[in-house]
């Protein structure tokens, strides 16, 4: 219900999810992104304040996408909807704006706000996150 800006989150190492209720991996995921953010989302880093998690779903009904939400537990505060008006998915201002072709897509970003890993394994991100520490 709140507008924010990927630069609001500077100082901040973000993991930019791009996911949609309708897809089976990224359901099967899920768990995997719910325990990275309660591992990390409330530690504070070397050069960075903190972590989170952007999740961007890629869909065409908001009703499906909120009590995926609410099903999978995806507790972190920046659940963002890049409605479709089409069945092509792809064709969305935010994933155009990435790149996006597929899902799961994630973008590792630093507190400077670069992008450091695109699709990054959950081991990379922890290592990442380790190294800042």
């Amino acid at each position: 219900g709140h507008v924010f800006k990927l630069s609001d989150l500077k100082g901040t190492i973000v993991l930019l999810d791009f996911w949609g209720s309708w897809c089976g991996p990224c359901i099967k995921e899920s768990p995997e992104l719910v325990k990275l953010y309660e591992e990390y989302g409330n530690r504070h880093f070397t050069d960075a304040d903190g972590f989170t998690i952007v999740s961007v779903a890629i869909e065409k009904d908001k009703e499906r996408w909120e009590r995926a939400i609410e099903r999978l537990g995806l507790t972190w505060p920046h659940q963002v909807i890049d409605p479709v008006s089409s069945f092509r998915f792809f064709d969305s201002p935010i994933a155009n704006e990435y790149g996006v072709k597929e899902v799961p897509s994630k973008f590792l970003i630093d507190e400077k706000g670069y992008i450091v890993k695109v699709n990054p394994t959950f081991e990379e991100i922890r290592a990442f996150l380790e190294e800042k520490k």
